[in-house]
């Protein structure tokens, strides 16, 4: 494996940050998760704008321009031999020292890591995930918003433990105001008479595949709606579906042990994760050329 770490390409093993880097103290740094197909990037462009969104938030200034960001993407999967891949950019604020302050971190720390990647939830695409609602709730917008993609990810951790402790292949979270807002790494929908509804993005990540799925529903003519939702809209959805660049478009069939609709992936979701299917092969900014 060929890592970018900057400015250099080096080997997984020569990867090496300093103990003193605020990413590694503090989750203090932003990231992006990125699919490549077919030797193909999809949304490229869109997960650089989060990518510095995300950092502009924080004020870190990333030292690369976003089209010198591409091409180190691009130049890590070549490097690499990889035409289907899950790549990670990731800029820290950098080596500093056992304070909290930013400033004492004057050049940022740049990593970007290919690695190849299959379907995350293997067969359960056809049968369906387990969900339940978790204790935990989402991160204020107020405290460390959500659409913030930062290295601080305890929140969504803390919410796939307690799901792995009981059981179920994903968490729900809900907002401090008791608004559905979403999975332990993905947005969620509920689709009930035909309409699809997902929570606004306030309270949640703004997904990139979140975006395509929508884009998706109009295309087919489904009303989607965004709108605040709880745990009623859940109980008595007709279907529900997660999205995100490693989840892809994946059904839940149960949540909090009830069925989803008749407890099987129901057919506007199977639509949707058919039309995905082409769109991640016809799609993307080229690897190579």
């Amino acid at each position: 494996m060929i890592i970018y770490l900057n400015g250099a390409f080096v080997s997984r093993e020569e990867a090496l940050i300093s103990v003193f880097d605020h990413g590694f103290l503090y989750g203090d740094g932003v990231f992006e998760g990125i699919r490549a197909y077919n030797g193909k990037i999809l949304r490229l462009e869109a997960h650089l704008d989060r990518l510095y969104d995300s950092a502009k938030t924080i004020d870190l200034v990333i030292p690369l321009r976003k089209e010198e960001m591409a091409q180190v993407i691009k130049d890590v999967c070549i490097r690499n031999d990889l035409n289907e891949a899950y790549i990670r950019p990731i800029v820290s604020r950098g080596n500093g020292d056992l304070g909290l302050d930013p400033r004492k971190c004057p050049v940022p720390t740049i990593v970007v890591i290919a690695t190849p990647w299959g379907a995350m939830y293997g067969d359960l695409y056809e049968k369906g995930l387990t969900a339940i609602s978790v204790s935990i709730r989402r991160n204020s917008a107020a405290a460390l918003p959500p659409n913030v993609k930062s290295l601080n990810y305890l929140n969504n951790i803390l919410a796939k433990i307690e799901a792995n402790y009981k059981g179920a292949d994903e968490a729900i979270m809900f907002d401090v105001n008791g608004y559905l807002a979403e999975g332990s790494g993905d947005n969620i929908f509920v689709i009930k008479n035909g309409v699809i509804a997902t929570p606004p993005t306030l309270n949640n990540l703004i997904g990139i595949t979140r975006a395509i799925a929508i884009e998706l529903a109009q295309s087919l003519g489904i009303l989607i709606v965004e709108k605040n939702l709880g745990y009623f809209d859940m109980y008595t959805a007709d279907e529900m579906f997660v999205t995100g660049t490693a989840a892809e478009i994946a059904p839940i069939t149960t949540v909090d042990g009830r069925k989803i609709g008749d407890g099987r992936p129901g057919p506007i979701t199977r639509q949707l994760m058919a039309e995905y299917t082409v769109k991640t092969r016809e799609e993307g900014s080229p690897i190579t050329g």
